[in-house]
């Protein structure tokens, strides 16, 4: 298993790849590649489009497709069919106790989920402590799972694809065995 320092830098790098790509984006994730083989694949691509069909890509999976989103980042999204409700109150809790804040997105963005297992990594709270256990249990196994294989299942882009693929082998990781069996259909 990776070292804690690696362990969160991988959590905070998944959590950027969902960001909209900007101009320098190439640029990140080509120098992100250097140690993060498994990059290599989607900068490779990535250098032969255009930054708007990347930026299209992102849109269409993540914010707005037509005719609906398949992969909407937000936890209320899979689990409820919309924005808000319970999962953003027990995540701006959860947080709160915590420490940190979210800015810019809702408590229930798989980004802020994931900066906030960072941080408790870094704090040496990880599997097993409180904390973290609420934040796979009570949010990330109920939809990740079904996230992941949304973008397998919808994503042009080798990026998008790799991203699955990496948040994937973070249920494989965190969550046990039987978890991601229910996870895949709650």
């Amino acid at each position: 298993m990776q070292n804690v320092e690696a362990q969160c830098g991988e959590l905070y790098l998944l959590s950027a790849l969902l960001a909209m790509p900007e101009p320098e984006s190439l640029a990140v994730l080509n120098e992100a590649a250097a140690d993060q083989p498994w990059l290599r694949p989607a900068v490779e691509e990535l250098a032969a489009v255009e930054l708007e069909q990347w930026q299209a890509e992102h849109t269409g999976l993540f914010i707005n497709g037509y005719p609906n989103t398949p992969c909407p980042p937000f936890e209320s999204a899979y689990r409820y069919g919309l924005m808000g409700g319970e999962a953003l109150e027990e995540l701006t809790d959860l947080y709160w106790r915590v420490g940190i804040v979210p800015e810019g997105m809702p408590a229930d963005y798989l980004g802020a989920m994931l900066e906030c297992a960072g941080q408790l990594l870094e704090r040496g709270e990880g599997p097993g402590t409180p904390l973290w256990e609420e934040l796979w249990d009570r949010h990330l196994r109920l939809w990740l799972p079904r996230f992941c294989d949304d973008l397998a299942n919808h994503s042009e882009l080798v990026l998008y694809r790799a991203l699955g693929e990496r948040l994937q082998m973070l249920c494989d990781r965190y969550l046990p065995a039987g978890d991601k069996a229910a996870a895949s259909h709650v």
